[in-house]
């Protein structure tokens, strides 16, 4: 049976949504630590020191600052991503001349991934920007670059909104798809990859729990470990806005090059790489069995 078009989408948005659910809850406080650590590189010696100072300063909930937009964020960025890869595949079957039920290859797919990026951005920035905000408040406090902090999502918005109104929100965009493109080409084709690895020439539909999580988290450390810095960049950008005028992507990479040089590029990679296999092997196994699940509801009928 041949799915709906609009079905199939609305299939696809929502086990993106179930993906992004399953990836925040399995990664976010390592998440907080990596932007804690790339905006403020000289606050913490390491991982181990960025979490024994959050907890011994603002306690178990300092790990979870920004959780809410973080959900936000991943639940919309998925939807959308994954709803985008499904006609981006389309597109890429019609570019190369194949039949509607063609099975793409692994390149093929990395293709797509980086095409429905770009318009998961859109949606991704905003609510990137609330989350990155709360998450390293404290540490604008603490450093004097401001002297009242936000603690809720609603008072990060409401200052997004007096102080730039809406297009304050977009902060960082061109960072962000700066990252993404790359970043997505490697994360699907990484991931598709790794599934033909564990196929041994079988369908990919038919691999287990163990291999999509591999799979999965073996996408998340093939993004993270190639965009990481351009990553880095973002997270200061829309963090350090809040002080005042921020100077944009190419002016914020000479200064943390100048002043900091380039390991400050990569301050808070590790909690980020920890995070990647776990939180990625999540997304995509809970994105494929959920998938599969709504595809074989409908087939019944």
């Amino acid at each position: 049976m041949r799915t709906n078009p609009v079905i199939q989408a609305a299939i696809d948005l929502t086990a993106g949504a179930v993906g992004g659910t399953a990836c925040v809850v399995t990664g976010q406080p390592f998440d907080t630590a990596k932007v804690k650590m790339q905006t403020f590189p000289n606050m913490y010696q390491g991982l181990v020191d960025c979490f024994v100072k959050t907890y011994k300063q603002v306690g178990l909930r300092g790990f979870y600052k920004g959780t809410t937009p973080a959900l936000v964020a991943n639940i919309a960025e998925n939807a959308v991503l994954f709803m985008c890869y499904g006609f981006c595949q389309k597109i890429v079957r019609r570019i190369f001349g194949l039949d509607r039920k063609a099975q793409l290859s692994d390149l093929q797919n990395a293709a797509a991934g980086s095409f429905a990026s770009a318009f998961a951005t859109l949606v991704l920035c905003p609510t990137e920007l609330v989350k990155c905000r709360l998450q390293a408040m404290h540490e604008m406090k603490l450093s004097g670059k401001i002297l009242q902090g936000h603690n809720t999502v609603w008072s990060v918005v409401k200052g997004v909104l007096q102080k730039d109104g809406p297009l304050g929100f977009y902060r960082g965009l061109s960072s962000t798809l700066l990252r993404e493109l790359p970043g997505y080409f490697l994360f699907f084709g990484g991931y598709e990859l790794s599934r033909t690895f564990f196929s041994f020439g079988r369908p990919k539909e038919e691999l287990g729990p163990v291999a999509l999580m591999f799979s999965g988290g073996f996408g998340g450390i093939c993004l993270w470990s190639a965009v990481y810095p351009i990553d880095c960049i973002k997270s200061r950008i829309q963090v350090l806005s809040m002080a005042g005028k921020q100077a944009g992507f190419m002016g914020t990479f000479v200064t943390v090059f100048q002043k900091e040089g380039v390991f400050a590029l990569y301050s808070g990679l590790k909690p980020t790489l920890i995070r990647a296999f776990p939180a990625n092997g999540a997304l995509f196994l809970a994105y494929e069995y959920s998938r599969k699940l709504m595809m074989n509801q409908f087939d019944t009928y």
